[in-house]
């Protein structure tokens, strides 16, 4: 059976109509070509397939798209603003923290979510948070640095569509320091 979601996808409205039986996942990829979120191990044990949901990580891979019905969903690439990379993807690019990149797009969001909830998180709160993200190649140092290293960015708030830069200018573009 087909259903009609409607959601808020990378803060753009978007209307699809699926099978019922799909998995975020297998909507984000299919049917709304966004082929940054990775399919994974499936089982949730790998991050590869985490997304924000209402700026929650959750694993795309074990939630239904129906559930995301009338939801704001982040991918991977959304967190791109106004054509600039997030300060987590410079910092990542930057500091090698990508590898073969399968598990970057989950990390982001992930590391994303807690930048949100804590804006300078202590290492050890950085490994907590990404504890549920498998990586195969970095061994997590390069990382755990990139993550820390955004989080000192000259006091931006890691939010879409509300970015403050010191000074209090709503929306103002990033600078690099």
């Amino acid at each position: 059976m087909k259903i009609r979601l409607s959601l808020n996808v990378n803060n753009e409205p978007v209307e699809a109509l699926v099978d019922d039986y799909k998995t975020l996942l297998e909507v984000l990829r299919e049917d709304l070509n966004l082929p940054g979120t990775k399919h994974g191990c499936e089982l949730g044990e790998c991050g590869a397939c985490a997304v924000l949901l209402d700026g929650e990580p959750v694993l795309s891979c074990l939630t239904l798209a129906a559930e995301s019905s009338g939801r704001a969903v982040t991918t991977v690439e959304g967190l791109v603003e106004n054509g600039q990379l997030h300060p987590l993807q410079e910092e990542f690019a930057d500091r090698g923290a990508a590898q073969c990149g399968y598990c970057t797009p989950g990390i982001l969001v992930t590391a994303k979510a807690l930048l949100d909830r804590e804006p300078t998180p202590t290492p050890e709160r950085i490994r907590e948070a990404l504890s549920g993200n498998l990586c195969r190649c970095t061994g997590y140092h390069q990382i755990i640095e990139a993550v820390e290293a955004a989080s000192k960015r000259g006091g931006r708030v890691f939010r879409p569509g509300k970015t403050t830069e010191p000074g209090g200018v709503q929306g103002a573009p990033p600078t690099k320091q």
